[in-house]
Formats: structure tokens, sequence, C-alpha cells
């Protein structure tokens, strides 16, 4: 099996020092194994965005020498796909419609998780109701290559939301049609989304979809243990100075660069990078505090 990997950012801000550590992290697994590695741009909320930012994407990962395989692509520009998507799971009774607001939700279950209301009692009405998929005491296991085995039991977040109220997409579905039909094989993303993965994985079994194999990675963190975010006002990298980043990348990673590597070119560090890439020395934290932030 040929080794497809990607990185997809979604344009909500800058790229930053977390920012880098996934993409580094998947290009030298993909490089590492030969394999393809291609950029997707996962502009699906644009209330979110960011202006301009995704247009910098590309530029930004070109300045540290992280070069992708292909044609970019942008969720934007794949919205019937996502909907092919959605039709197979109501067709197969799998979702449901609900038009329940966030505040109904806290106020009959307190917890947030969703009570099934709306499988119960339909909506009399189809328009702006959002699309929930059907879970039950569903369990999921997984082998994560750095974090290990894992089980989780999809009654821990009741009935996820693939399509929104708004009328957009999920990240959920989204993301899981795209690594399927983009023939991605392996996933190397931060830890922030490993409680997304066992939904991934559901869904994946309800489509018929083969299921990839998923690496996560620390998320880099500020000194009060918050994620590098926009909302944590993560410094954007500096394009200018890529081989200081990268090298700090590199010790993030556990990948013990020696200390002549900081004088050597992007390209004389990501080579040696891909030389002595090793999931097994990655650390299994979900997040660790960076000097970057």
């Amino acid at each position: 099996m040929s080794y497809i990997g990607r990185f997809a950012p979604s344009p909500t801000g800058p790229l930053h020092f977390g920012s880098l550590l996934a993409a580094l992290a998947s290009f030298l697994d993909a490089r590492a194994n030969q394999g393809t590695w291609i950029l997707r741009i996962e502009d699906l909320d644009p209330p979110r965005e960011q202006a301009g930012v995704k247009d910098q994407f590309p530029k930004t990962l070109e300045a540290f020498g992280l070069y992708w395989d292909g044609e970019l692509s942008f969720q934007s520009q794949r919205l019937h796909f996502y909907q092919e998507a959605l039709t197979q799971l109501l067709k197969q009774q799998q979702a449901y419609l609900c038009n329940c607001s966030r505040k109904q939700i806290r106020e009959r279950s307190g917890q947030g998780i969703y009570d099934k209301h709306c499988l119960i009692h339909p909506p009399a009405r189809k328009d702006n109701c959002a699309v929930r998929i059907k879970t039950q005491d569903n369990l999921i296991h997984f082998a994560d290559r750095i974090q290990g085995p894992l089980s989780y039991n999809l009654r821990q977040s009741g009935d996820f939301v693939v399509y929104r109220r708004d009328g957009l997409f999920a990240y959920l579905l989204a993301v899981v049609v795209d690594d399927y039909l983009q023939g991605v094989t392996h996933v190397v993303r931060g830890s922030d989304l490993l409680d997304e993965t066992p939904k991934q994985i559901y869904l994946q079994q309800l489509l018929g979809y083969t299921t990839p194999n998923y690496a996560h990675i620390p998320v880099a963190t500020n000194a009060n243990g918050q994620k590098l975010s926009k909302q944590t006002f993560a410094k954007a990298l500096d394009a200018t100075r890529p081989e200081k980043t990268l090298f700090s990348a590199l010790q993030f990673l556990n990948l013990e660069p020696q200390p002549e590597l900081k004088s050597a070119s992007k390209t004389e560090m990501l080579e040696w990078a891909i030389k002595h890439w090793d999931t097994h020395k990655l650390p299994k934290a979900m997040g660790l505090i960076s000097e970057e932030a």
C-alpha cells in the first residue's frame, strides 16, 4: 500500500509554532516512508476565517521547505462531495434532523450531551435544521502509533452534528469524506483532535470507507498549559528565519538534533530529520510547553 499523508489547516489565523509541528511531523512521516504529502485547506467556516490567511499558508510552508505533492485543495470547492455523503447517511437512516438550540440541550441534559429529543420527536419543519448521527453504546477501538491502543464509547459524546443549522457542513463529516476520496492512508496531527478520531472512525464505518492509520503528536502549549492558537494569541511563524524555528520543532518532537545542526540550512535540517524520523521517539504527552509560545 502506498503512503499518502496530509496537512489540513483551517484559515482562522496565521500558521504558528503549533501548526508547524503538525505540518512538520506529517511531512517527515510521509517522506520517511517514501510517501505522498498533500495540502488541503479546510475553509468550511467563512465566519471564522481571517482575511488573506489561506493565501499565506502555501507561502509559509514553502519558506520552511515543506513542499507538498499535487494540487492544493480547498474544502469550500468540495461541498458536493459532503452533500452526497450526508444524503447517504440520511437515506440509510443513520442520521436525523434536529432543530434544538444549544440552550435547549443544556436545559434538558445539563451536561450538554444530546438527549435524542429530535430522534423521538422529529421536527415538523425541515428548514433550519442540523443533521445528527445516531449513536448508541458504540465502542470504537483503534491503535494510535504514538498514544497506543485506545477505546472510546460514543455514548460519551452522544449523537453528534455533521451538518449545522446555519447551513455549513461540520468538520467531522468533511474531513472523513476528503481523507477517503483523496486516498489518505496516514494521518499525523495534534492530540487536540484525538477525541474527534472515534467519531471519524464511526462515520467511516457507516459510509463504508477505509480507516487511515492515526498518530497524534503532543500539542504545543504556553506556560499556562493553553494550546497555542489564535484564541491564546499565538505568534505567527516568522518565515524570514525558518532555520531557528525548525530546529526548535525538531527538539520539541524529541528527535534530538545535534547542536551543529543549528547552523545548517533548512534543506539540510529536513534531510537530517527524514533520516532520523522515528515515531517511537515522539512524546506521548497530550501537550508540552513550548518556548516558542
